[in-house]
């Protein structure tokens, strides 16, 4: 009962992500809002890595800071800085259905880099999936409710998490998964700094109240708090921690609709069945996968 409560718990914190961005959005330009959130999550984390629990982590070799840099490249800066400046004009219901495809993204990159066969079954769900995000995507545009941009920033996101993901397979860093995560995000927002101040300054930016929500809620609760239920969720099963990743869209609806006023309405609920009707036919989320299973001794969520 526990492990449901705390799964239950990760999903909501996971899922609020995007709605604080929409808070930070209100007093900041979205890279600026972006870059404060990784600095001061990676230098909090690392605080707590290297001093509160000294001895324990260890510092990355040599060899490993370039993968680590890159990491921070793709899980970070280009995955949640598009994502964040997509957010400006996408709800943040459709950000959190868009994230769960990401399987899929993977798969279709795994056998381009790394000459991995994709299943028919795969097929069949990355068809199903993307029926139901053309359904979600289509009354957007004609309500005017997102653009063409902002839906195209998004897709990088998206496909830069992928690749980072694949990368991160491919490396096979030899890293606790908390102090990646930790220097990833660091040098995520050190990278965006330049970026930041190349097309954002003279941009409006207020520190009120609605920063403030969102700096500590997305630094304390979903980079740090979040992540250490992930990692944990992960060393119980890594399968089980994967069906909560799952339905972070669900909650991400209900959150949006009473945080932000945003309408959930028949084409949500339509394309969220086709969604994870493709992810169950893909084999990434199937009940039968609940039986538990050797946990992952590493294992990366962004």
């Amino acid at each position: 009962m526990n492990i449901i409560l705390l799964g239950i718990l990760f999903t909501i914190l996971w899922a609020s992500g995007a709605v604080s961005v929409k808070f930070g959005l209100l007093s900041s330009p979205p890279l600026t809002m972006g870059t404060i959130r990784f600095l001061l999550a990676g230098c909090l984390l690392l605080l707590y890595i290297y001093l509160v629990r000294k001895g324990k982590y260890p510092m990355p070799q040599k060899r490993e800071w370039k993968p680590l840099i890159l990491l921070g490249l793709f899980n970070t800066s280009l995955y949640l800085g598009c994502g964040f400046w997509a957010l400006q004009t996408v709800s943040s219901g459709f950000f959190n259905l868009a994230v769960v495809i990401n399987p899929f993204l993977v798969a279709l990159l795994s056998s381009i880099f790394t000459k991995r066969l994709v299943q028919q079954k795969e097929w069949i769900g990355m068809i199903v999936s993307a029926i139901g995000l053309v359904i979600a995507t289509y009354p957007l545009l004609q309500n005017g409710h997102s653009t063409l941009s902002g839906l195209f920033l998004l897709m990088i996101g998206m496909v830069s998490m992928a690749i980072g993901s694949v990368y991160f397979q491919k490396e096979k860093l030899q890293l606790p998964s908390l102090v990646i995560n930790a220097w990833q995000v660091l040098f995520g927002g050190i990278i965006l700094i330049i970026p930041s101040i190349m097309l954002e300054s003279g941009k409006p930016f207020v520190f009120d109240k609605n920063l403030v929500v969102y700096l500590v809620w997305s630094v304390l609760g979903v980079s740090i708090f979040a992540m250490i239920l992930w990692f944990y969720l992960l060393k119980q099963d890594a399968v089980r921690a994967n069906i909560w990743l799952f339905l972070t869209p669900i909650a991400g609806y209900v959150l949006s609709s009473i945080l932000l006023g945003e309408e959930i309405t028949k084409y949500d609920v339509i394309a969220s069945l086709f969604v994870f009707a493709g992810l169950y036919l893909s084999g990434n989320f199937r009940t039968n996968n609940l039986v538990a299973k050797p946990p992952l001794k590493k294992k990366l969520e962004a």
